[in-house]
């Protein structure tokens, strides 16, 4: 993560006008996620940093939906953990969360064949979508990305970043801060916890 894209504890407060208190309540009911508060080390000691665009949309969330919704009720709205999730495939192509196009290019190269896709699967479809839709990644990357997102270990948590050297790719997901050499490109980088927000709420 380049350091253009990290805001300050210090300049996210005064840009939001919230307290010190509630940025640590929110952080304690979990409507901001622990890796989102990034610890570095600068001249005056030791400071807080977060991903920039995605406090600032999380924190213009929390406050236009906190008249309506209790803490509770926002953190279960952002959590991660979105297992009670399963959608048919009728249902992902009808709420336009994915083409035709890219829902046949997912089942001929996985093991799909059944109606119901799981939180893994619906995550994978779901992010696939968006990065052949963007042109970030060729087809072949495509498979790359659903091998990874697909493993037997699957995470919905991390980042999925896709490096790209020399013409060839390769995919992984991880968690924290990560420094490439300066001759890798990031060809996508993409917050797994954010993309299956974005995808439950489109899914309710």
């Amino acid at each position: 993560m380049e350091h253009d894209d990290l805001i300050s504890k210090k300049e996210l407060l005064d840009l939001t006008s919230i307290s010190y208190g509630q940025l640590y309540r929110w952080k304690r009911k979990n409507l901001i996620p622990e890796e989102w508060f990034i610890r570095k080390s600068t001249f005056t000691g030791q400071e807080t940093f977060f991903p920039k665009e995605e406090i600032l949309k999380r924190i213009e969330k929390i406050q236009n939906m906190k008249e309506n919704l209790s803490l509770d009720e926002m953190a279960e709205m952002f959590s991660p953990r979105l297992e009670k999730i399963n959608a048919s495939r009728g249902e992902l192509l009808e709420k336009g969360l994915v083409s035709g196009a890219v829902m046949s290019f997912f089942i001929e190269n996985t093991d799909q064949r059944d109606d119901a896709f799981e939180l893994t699967e619906a995550l994978a479809v779901y992010v696939l979508e968006g990065l052949l839709q963007s042109g970030e990644i060729s087809l072949d990357e495509g498979k790359m990305v659903l091998d990874v997102m697909l493993s037997r270990a699957p995470k919905h948590q991390g980042r999925l970043i896709v490096l790209r050297k020399l013409g060839i790719a390769t995919c992984f997901i991880a968690e924290g801060e990560i420094v490439f050499e300066k001759a890798v490109k990031v060809a996508a980088d993409i917050s797994l916890a954010a993309a299956g927000e974005e995808m439950k709420t489109k899914l309710l």
